[in-house]
């Protein structure tokens, strides 16, 4: 007997309708294996390290130590990356050293913010908890280090002693970063604003304005995660 194309399918169905009624119900081995559940991608912003140049009408990056480069995509407010980078020599051909905050789609890096970046400067191991912030400024010059490691925060000037506070976690709230901590007759107190800093002497732009005040003096910076 002929059967039609279009009851094929029924047919088939309840021939194995059937056959399971007669047949006690056994495990079966599958025949496709099931492929695993796709892992969703990481969309955190992390640090990017490397070089950053222009090249015609796109944003170039290449990560320290690796040859392989991504296209930079500005996703911050009204591309307020690009604009500070431009200051210091990015639209004028300068290559940049930079560290961006950003996820990395596709060879493409869609920058968010900026931790540093200064021409002509090269890759810098990450700090780790030797060095977890650092700070600086200029006239007077000054310098800071706080990390886990030394389990203290210490700052440097010129012509003056090292003060050095014990270590204790930063608190964040909001866009305002904050620590204080005394020692014998040494205060110390700090507030880092995320705010691009720009130090004109060095051709370099930071992530933060820093605000250090040590037993009444009060001396201003700029300040970056390390």
């Amino acid at each position: 007997m002929k059967i039609s194309a279009r009851l094929a399918p029924v047919l088939f169905v309840f021939v194995v309708g059937a056959a399971s009624a007669q047949t006690p119900a056994t495990p079966m081995s599958p025949l496709v294996t099931p492929s695993p559940i796709a892992t969703p991608p990481d969309t955190t912003p992390k640090l990017a390290l490397g070089q950053m140049m222009k090249s015609g009408d796109k944003l170039v990056f290449s990560p320290c130590r690796d040859r392989s480069y991504a296209t930079v995509q500005d996703i911050s407010n009204d591309s307020q990356v690009t604009k500070a980078l431009n200051k210091i020599g990015l639209a004028a051909g300068k290559k940049l050293y930079v560290e961006l905050v950003g996820v990395l789609e596709n060879s493409i890096l869609k920058v968010s913010d900026i931790n540093l970046a200064r021409t002509e400067g090269r890759c810098q191991l990450p700090g780790g908890k030797d060095e977890v912030w650092r700070a600086a400024g200029n006239e007077p010059g000054w310098s800071l280090v706080a990390g886990e490691t030394g389990v203290e925060v210490t700052l440097k000037r010129m012509g003056k002693a090292d003060v050095s506070v014990p270590y204790s976690a930063f608190k964040t709230e909001g866009t305002m970063t904050r620590f204080e901590a005394s020692k014998e007759n040494q205060k110390l107190a700090l507030r880092f604003e995320r705010k691009q800093c720009f130090d004109t002497m060095a051709d370099a732009v930071f992530g933060w304005t820093a605000t250090v005040e040590h037993n009444g003096q009060v001396l201003k910076g700029c300040a970056w995660q390390r």
